[in-house]
């Protein structure tokens, strides 16, 4: 997007203490109004306080794809509800520390926060300057100091660092995973010096890359020194009546653990908290998105409820909900010092001019009915109809890449032929009239001499999933992911000591602190401790019976045995599997043909939204289909799974190949 020109006609910035109220955008316009704005504002940082957490998300991937310069950030929410007893994810906790160190360093141009994380007390600005450290190559460095450095800002020693807030020591080697960053860091020291600094891969262990220096902020947004502890115990005893001892949270802040849910008692680590405001540059934009007000509100409202539900718990006093948040009131009597901005929420579509008879260039209006008719004679009937009456260009936005050629494929089938687009800057400064591209955008808008149209305009009212709905993409792998996929009487596979029965977490402290480990019960009454931060190097067991799962025994060598077996035995199966294939791949086998449009018509008379595993074997089974090599495919599921409607996309296929189908299935139950 260039500066110069701006797409849309916005207002002059306000000034200190003034409000101006936007028109009301459609789509994704508001998008383009804000990148529009972080251009005019020439370095003041846009505040954006978003109805929900949902759009400061989908702004988030949106504002960048129109200007990729711009630096953006979140402010995540903790996504625990007031009063939890369990904490925030320590990857949201990175992220909202590395947000807000940005903030203070001016490092940023917009920051989008959503009304309830705005609202939230923070920790005072000067905790993130006293508990941040920087280490560069060629510096000298006591590990001893270091040690001490890493633990007063919140880090936990582990033997292997695979998360955030983690650090390790090796001899010559720390590895140390800082809040706010996308890898960990592995310094190399020589005698005292480091040596060198480079980030290397939690999975393999291994480093990708060398940096002069790494910034080290806090592992929490709050302190667990022995100062931030007494202050604590302190601030405990002079707010709560009652015996202190009696209370959980009291008792492990003494000790030194971080209790889940300690977040909800921030302001007792502190003499004062701080808000959003004391992260904000003084010239700062204050931007409210949608019905942010209302959503304050609502928010104030659920959490007055919670505590007065909550609050009889005596072994868990609960902090006033005025000391943990502000309330709407106070929350945007605080923003009155600011040059606001006022984002309406989007409004039905009734009540919005229809594209494209609107004239004024500040106000985007609806566009019309886009969808595509798979029954129609003319499928994109409606879609031609409208670039026809249109006097302005027109940029069609797929959802990835694969998705750009399943539509180039369906746009050429009749009759439209747009232009290829690489982004939104090189479509503004070209002549295509129309184009075709890739975009984040959740829905389309039109300007006066633009319009933008996506996948949700086209397929309104397919069920079909977007890409950001889509989930991340299953893994077929038995490693495990979480703790909780674990049950106590589980056999698990440990890669170097074999079959073992999975009994639970126990808490050990080894010198190093408390630390929590998976308890595993071996052949003779033999136990192996394992933390919970090499949960990698277990495994489920895959055999017939669980319950008659073989254990082994610790110490005989029984497990490299069984491995080198196995070993012996995949090379074997492995020649013949080469050989196997090699022969196969030599044949030709029959490469189906059919029509995209035809297919897609197909498919969209399925009355279910496909899952990530049926959409994965679809795929799958088309492509071998459409491959012309012999194919070698079994899909298998639990019933009532999906099988079926991969099968008939399949039978689809064949057909529309000019081959016949036989659907077998056993009547009792199909």
């Amino acid at each position: 997007m260039s500066a110069a020109k701006p797409l849309l006609s916005l207002p002059a910035l306000p000034k200190p203490g003034a409000r101006i109220d936007l028109p009301t955008l459609t789509g994704s316009a508001d998008a383009l109004a804000l990148a529009e704005l972080a251009s005019q504002s020439k370095g003041r940082l846009l505040a954006v306080v978003t109805a929900s957490a949902a759009d400061a998300q989908r702004l988030l991937e949106e504002i960048p794809w129109f200007a990729p310069g711009l630096k953006v950030r979140l402010l995540p929410d903790w996504e625990t509800l007031p009063y939890d007893h369990f904490s925030p994810h320590q990857d949201l906790v990175s992220e909202r520390l590395a947000t807000l160190w940005a903030a203070l360093q001016g490092d940023l141009e917009i920051l989008l926060v959503p009304a309830s994380t705005a609202v939230n007390r923070l920790a005072p600005t000067g905790f993130l300057a006293a508990y941040t450290f920087e280490f560069k190559k060629g510096q000298k460095l006591d590990a001893e100091k270091f040690r001490s450095q890493v633990t007063l800002a919140g880090y936990a020693h582990v033997t292997q660092v695979v998360s955030p807030g983690e650090y390790s020591i090796r001899g010559g080697l720390i590895d140390l995973f800082p809040m706010g960053s996308q890898l960990p860091y592995r310094l190399d020291l020589f005698d005292d010096e480091i040596e060198s600094i480079k980030t290397f891969d939690v999975d393999t262990q291994r480093t990708v890359y060398p940096v002069p220096e790494v910034r080290l902020l806090p592992a929490r947004e709050f302190p667990m020194d022995d100062k931030g502890r007494t202050h604590f115990r302190q601030a405990f005893r002079e707010r709560f009546d009652g015996d202190p001892a009696k209370s959980g949270i009291y008792k492990d802040i003494s000790t030194g653990i971080a209790s889940a849910g300690i977040e909800y008692y921030l302001p007792l680590f502190f003499d004062e908290t701080a808000t959003l405001f004391d992260y904000l540059p003084a010239d700062a934009l204050f931007v409210t998105h949608g019905d942010a007000p209302a959503a304050i509100a609502a928010f104030w409202n659920d959490t007055r409820s919670r505590y007065n539900l909550l609050q009889g718990d005596k072994a868990r006093p609960l902090l006033a909900p005025e000391e943990l948040f502000l309330s709407d009131e106070a929350f945007f009597s605080a923003a009155k010092s600011y040059g606001r901005l006022a984002i309406p929420a989007k409004n039905k579509t009734g009540d919005r001019p229809q594209f494209p008879d609107s004239e004024n260039r500040g106000l985007s209006p609806v566009l019309p009915n886009l969808a595509v008719d798979r029954r129609s004679d003319d499928p994109l009937g409606a879609l031609k109809s409208c670039l026809a009456s249109f006097g302005g260009r027109v940029l069609l936005l797929a959802e990835t890449a694969g998705r750009r050629e399943t539509l180039a494929a369906m746009f050429v089938e009749h009759g439209i032929k747009p232009e290829a687009s690489a982004d939104f800057a090189g479509f503004v400064d070209s002549d295509a009239k129309l184009a075709l591209g890739i975009g984040p955008l959740q829905a389309g808008f039109a300007l006066d001499k633009l319009a933008l149209i996506t996948e949700t305009e086209l397929f309104a009212g397919s069920p079909r999933r977007t890409r950001r709905e889509a989930a991340r993409k299953a893994s077929f792998d038995n490693w495990l992911k979480d703790l909780t996929e674990l049950k106590v009487g589980d056999p698990v596979v440990h890669e170097s000591h074999g079959i073992a029965r999975y009994r639970g977490l126990v808490r050990m402290d080894l010198g190093l602190g408390e630390q929590e480990f998976l308890e595993l019960h071996y052949a003779n009454e033999a136990k192996l401790f394992v933390p919970v931060a090499q949960l990698h190097v277990i495994s489920r067991y895959s055999g017939a019976d669980p319950e008659s799962a073989p254990l082994h025994t610790l110490g005989s060598g029984q497990w490299e045995k069984a491995k080198r077996k196995a070993a012996e035995q995949a090379h074997d199966t492995a020649a013949e599997l080469l050989a196997l294939y090699a022969a196969r791949a030599a044949r030709q086998g029959h490469a189906f043909a059919f029509s995209e449009n035809d297919y897609e018509a197909f498919a969209d008379g399925f009355g279910f939204e496909e899952t990530n595993d049926q959409a994965q074997a679809i795929a799958a089974v088309i492509e071998d289909m459409r491959s012309g090599k012999p194919m070698d495919r079994l899909v298998c599921g639990d019933v009532g799974f999906g099988k079926t409607e991969v099968a008939l996309r399949a039978a689809f296929c064949a057909v529309a190949g000019g081959k016949q189908v036989a659907v077998l299935c056993p009547t009792t139950l199909l």
